[in-house]
């Protein structure tokens, strides 16, 4: 909870910089895809976050990793950053940001579903299941209209979104079983740079490398690549570990409910995306079920719980 000596300005900002810095990263992200592979971009973009979060851990620590759990570390990467991340990547070669951004914002239903059928087995309050409802109905109306929103998005493209947000969903309910909130930094950047290695090995099954020239890399998606580096990995993630040391968790979490809102105008505004009615239903569905999933009155206890998987979650970025 933020308490009364916590910088009310320093806390703002901190909220500024999760509500947009993340509802901007779908952005981002179509333009670095516009003359970049999706796996190779991703695997890049972690790698260097990853390894400037190591450097600034290791200039305050000799060893950064010491005493985290290997195989968990690796199999929340794999889950996070790497399915997690690069399929949302991937989905949005043929998805556009607004739709791929509102399969992510589902995420919290998602987490509430997993952890009642497979972890606490707690069964939610009656608001809690019908906002699960509701975000499910949203979901299967976005994936079933997609094709009249994108018409090149083929099925696999959004089987590949709803997997990115199973995997993240799994991951975020795992990582507290492996890591507790004091060496999340260091957690995540380990499962940063486990995740990019999963991308690049992704991008080699896909072949990405075929037609692909680094010379032909523009301007325009290498800085869009820059920002999701420095200001969608590093920037917004110091300023959601402020926030989780500070503000109670599920203040914390409505960022799922404005990320893609920001999502859906400035793929409509800068990218010219469609939104049809079909989409606007949707992500009333969507947004109305994660708002009773989150701002219900029970469980602090549980979504306390959670904090260091939702650490993890920056991308509610990608």
């Amino acid at each position: 909870m933020t308490s009364s000596r916590t910088p009310l300005p320093a806390t703002l900002l901190a909220f500024t910089a999760i509500y947009v810095i993340w509802g901007t990263t779908f952005l981002c992200i179509t333009l670095t895809l516009r003359t970049m592979p999706a796996f190779l971009s991703g695997a890049v973009r972690f790698l260097i976050a990853g390894g400037l979060m190591y450097a600034w851990l290791r200039s305050r620590e000799p060893r950064p990793f010491a005493g985290l759990h290997a195989g968990g570390t690796a199999l929340c990467g794999v889950l996070l950053t790497g399915i997690g991340n690069g399929f949302v990547i991937w989905s949005q070669l043929a998805l556009p940001s607004g739709i791929a951004a509102l399969f992510v914002g589902a995420l919290p239903v998602s987490i509430l579903l997993l952890d009642w059928m497979f972890f606490s087995r707690r069964t939610p309050r009656p608001l809690a299941v019908l906002g699960v409802a509701l975000g499910l109905a949203g979901v299967t109306v976005l994936s079933l209209n997609t094709r009249a929103i994108a018409h090149n998005a083929r099925p696999i493209y959004v089987i590949a979104a709803l997997t990115a947000e199973l995997a993240w969903a799994l991951g975020t309910l795992l990582q507290p079983r492996y890591v507790g909130a004091a060496r999340v930094r260091n957690f995540t950047c380990l499962q940063m740079l486990v995740g990019a290695g999963f991308q690049l090995l992704m991008s080699l099954v896909d072949r990405e490398w075929i037609g692909f020239a680094p010379s032909r890399v523009s301007l325009q998606s290498l800085l869009a690549l820059a920002y999701l580096i420095l200001f969608g990995s590093i920037i917004a993630f110091s300023c959601y570990s402020y926030l989780v040391a500070h503000v109670a968790a599920q203040k914390i979490s409505t960022y799922a409910l404005v990320n893609p809102v920001i999502a859906l105008a400035l793929g409509a505004a800068v990218l010219g995306e469609r939104v049809t009615p079909a989409a606007i239903v949707a992500t009333l569905l969507v947004l109305a079920g994660v708002a009773l999933v989150l701002l219900q009155r029970e469980p602090v206890r549980d979504l306390r719980a959670l904090r260091p998987g939702l650490a993890a979650v920056e991308r509610a970025e990608p």
